[in-house]
C-alpha cells in the first residue's frame, strides 16, 4: 500500500472548527503519480515502486507493493481522508548568514564595563595549548535554515478532489511552491 505522496506548498490560511475554534492550515497541491517501474525482492533485492510526477521521479519503498502495475495512476486524494495523521517533510526557508545570538540563542556579553562592541559576540571558542584547536560541531555564526525538516503528527482537515488540494492543520516547512513529501502515519 502506498503511504507517501508529493506536492507543492501553496499557502497558509485559517479555518474554523464546528465549535468555533480557529485552526491554522497549510494548503498543499498534490500530484497524481504514475508508476514508472516496479522493483521486486527477487530482481532488485527490495520492494519499491518508482513514480513520476511533474517531470520528477521518486521511489517509494514498502511492503505489499506487488499488486501495483506499471502505468497505474495513484491519486493521493483517493487514499487520504479527513482525520488522517500525516508527517510532512520539506526544505526549510533559508535565512542567510546569522550570528550566534540569533542562530543558537547565545546570551551575549555584558552591556557595561566598556563592552561597547561585544554584546552579540560569541566569547571564547576553545581551549589554550591543549588541544590547540576548536572542536568540530562548535556552535558558531553561519548559515541558518535551508535544511530538510520533518513535521510530524499533522491532521488532514480537508481533501479537495477537484482542485487536487490537501488541507493540513498546522505549519509545513518551506517556501510557497516548494516541494514537500507527505507520508501517512500508520497507527500502531
Amino acid at each position: 500500500m502506498v503511504n507517501t505522496f508529493w506536492g507543492t506548498k501553496l499557502n497558509q490560511e485559517q479555518t474554523w472548527t464546528e465549535s468555533g475554534m480557529r485552526l491554522p492550515v497549510t494548503i498543499i497541491r498534490t500530484f497524481p503519480m504514475t508508476v514508472s517501474q516496479v522493483k521486486t525482492q527477487d530482481k532488485d533485492g527490495y520492494q519499491a515502486i518508482q513514480v513520476s510526477f511533474g517531470g520528477k521521479k521518486r521511489e517509494i519503498r514498502g511492503e505489499n507493493l506487488s499488486e501495483i502495475k506499471v502505468n497505474e495512476v495513484i491519486e493521493p486524494q483517493a487514499i487520504l481522508k479527513p482525520g488522517d495523521k500525516v508527517k510532512v517533510t520539506g526544505t526549510s526557508r533559508g535565512k542567510g548568514f546569522m550570528g550566534v545570538v540569533k542562530r543558537w540563542g547565545f546570551k551575549g556579553g555584558p552591556k557595561t564595563h566598556g563592552q561597547s562592541d561585544r554584546w552579540r559576540a560569541p566569547g571564547s571558542i576553545g581551549q589554550g595549548t591543549d588541544p590547540g584547536r576548536v572542536h568540530k560541531g562548535k556552535k558558531m555564526a553561519g548559515r541558518m535554515g535551508g535544511k530538510r525538516v520533518t513535521v510530524r503528527n499533522l491532521q488532514v482537515i480537508k481533501v479537495d478532489v477537484e482542485k487536487q488540494e490537501l488541507w493540513v492543520a498546522g505549519v509545513v516547512p518551506g517556501n510557497k511552491g516548494g516541494l514537500v513529501e507527505i507520508t501517512r502515519e500508520i497507527k500502531v
